[in-house]
């Protein structure tokens, strides 16, 4: 039936209309993680330590709860009623949302570990990649809120967006890599600005991902 073409028709169960709700959640908590982390990249660009340290233990909180959604969600999935291959999906699509966290997290605890002010160009370089996982994260939980409103046209147009702006951050990783390079860094600045620009690109992947899953979602709904 037409009227049940989205999401929630295509899985049907209970326990899998609770999964895909609890996913929202989880997405509406990886979206706050990634909100506190480009606040600590500005406060970062301010030279407000403060700030700063305030954002990124935010994001440590955020990640905190997002992993308590993936602990609930992966014990549904263990215990309901799902059948391979719709279990194993939705396992692999919660992992990646866990990841998305994670990462992010990560990023910010390296964020945490710069003292020294960068020079200008990776600042600028850091800002923009920051600014690219904040859009792509926006558009994925825009695409699960198309899906799930039944409107898989718009979501599939989300999910070919962060699929541009996953392309968009690789070429970013690659730019604010050659500003490192070129600036005159003590070691560990070198070192830590090398793996933050490691994890913003990583960041960027797992939203991808996860979006890999809206769009197959949003085909077979069809």
């Amino acid at each position: 039936m037409k009227e049940i073409r989205n999401i929630l028709g295509w899985l049907g169960m209970a326990e899998e209309q609770s999964i895909i709700h609890d996913s929202q959640k989880h997405v509406e908590e990886t979206y706050k993680t990634v909100t506190y982390f480009s606040e600590a990249v500005q406060a970062f660009m301010r030279g407000d330590v403060g700030a700063k340290a305030a954002a990124i233990e935010n994001v440590r909180k955020s990640e905190h709860e997002a992993d308590v959604l993936r602990s609930k969600m992966i014990n549904e999935l263990s215990e309901g009623l799902l059948l391979p291959p719709d279990r194993e999906d939705l396992m692999h699509f919660v992992k990646t949302l866990d990841k998305i966290a994670d990462w992010t997290n990560g990023a910010a605890r390296i964020l945490g570990f710069i003292e020294e002010r960068p020079p200008e160009s990776i600042l600028k370089n850091i800002v923009t990649a920051t600014e690219l996982i904040f859009t792509a994260i926006s558009k994925l939980r825009e695409g699960i809120q198309s899906l799930t409103q039944n409107d898989l046209k718009k979501a599939l147009r989300d999910c070919e967006d962060v699929d541009r702006l996953e392309h968009d951050a690789d070429d970013q990783k690659k730019t604010l890599i050659e500003a490192i390079i070129h600036a005159r860094l003590e070691p560990t600045s070198l070192l830590l600005c090398y793996e933050l620009a490691e994890y913003l690109e990583g960041v960027t992947d797992k939203i991808e991902d996860a979006a890999d899953f809206i769009k197959v979602v949003a085909i077979k709904a069809k």
